[in-house]
């Protein structure tokens, strides 16, 4: 599944377009590599996702097409969620 597309379905990032966006300004790394947009996830990946003063490190628990609000948490686990001081 496409990046972007993972992170509206699980919820992480709430519209397809700003997750397309945060990952072209290179602020979302899977297995730390520097990931754009379109780069697939897949089962086990990690993501590691910078918001302005935060950092999420998650591992992908599941892929599905579509979820309900309830249930896109369990796409997820949260690994660590740092924040960072300007």
């Amino acid at each position: 599944m496409r990046l972007d597309k993972y992170l509206k379905v699980s919820r992480i990032i709430k519209r397809r377009t700003v997750a397309k966006e945060v990952a072209d300004k290179g602020r979302i790394k899977l297995n730390g590599i520097l990931a754009k947009s379109s780069s697939d996830v897949k089962y086990q990946d990690v993501l590691t996702i910078t918001f302005g003063n935060k950092i999420l490190e998650v591992r992908v628990l599941d892929i599905k097409d579509s979820t309900k609000k309830e249930d896109a948490d369990k796409m997820y686990e949260i690994l660590s969620e740092t924040r960072v001081n300007p």
